[in-house]
């Protein structure tokens, strides 16, 4: 039970740059304001794109069959 737990917050996981890129954008559709001499707008994709790595890779991390994987690699 708490394998298939893990595994579905993985997935929640991988649900976020999909949120971030398309959930996310008629609510920041936006020119004003400006952050960091940005467009909001721009500053939002910016920040999706740097964002989204980091989400696959707390998924790749949580999952219990990339463990089991690299565990196997590293032997």
């Amino acid at each position: 039970m708490l394998r298939r737990l893990r595994e579905r917050v993985s997935v929640v996981w991988l649900v976020g740059p999909f949120v971030l890129y398309v959930g996310a954008l008629p609510f920041v559709n936006r020119v004003h304001p400006i952050v960091l001499g940005l467009p909001f707008f721009l500053f939002w994709m910016l920040l999706a794109t740097v964002l989204t790595p980091v989400t696959i890779a707390l998924a790749a991390l949580g999952d219990p069959r990339f463990k089991r994987d690299r565990e196997g690699d590293a032997q």
